[in-house]
């Protein structure tokens, strides 16, 4: 069994709201065997996914690669910042 202590040790801020939905909006349609990203971005504009960043356009692959960058930036300024398992 894992040690509780370690479940978020790379994290070093909580997700918000919106990252929460996005990565569970990903795991949906990547558990539904879509991996093109191009298909990925076509679903998320279906799902009506909305941007951590607020951004109201729709998804493309220029955003969601933004997105995605946006995101692992503001978590290793805070895991820079914070530590450990904020």
């Amino acid at each position: 069994m894992q040690d509780p202590a370690l479940r978020y040790q790379s994290r070093g801020r909580p997700l918000t709201e919106a990252e929460t939905a996005l990565a569970a909006d990903l795991e949906d349609i990547y558990g539904r065997g879509v991996h093109d990203f191009s298909a990925v971005v076509a679903e998320l504009n279906e799902k009506g996914t909305k941007k951590p960043s607020g951004e109201t356009t729709a998804w493309t692959l220029e955003t969601f690669e933004a997105e995605l960058k946006a995101i692992n930036a503001s978590h290793d300024a805070a895991y820079a910042e914070n530590g450990i398992g904020a």
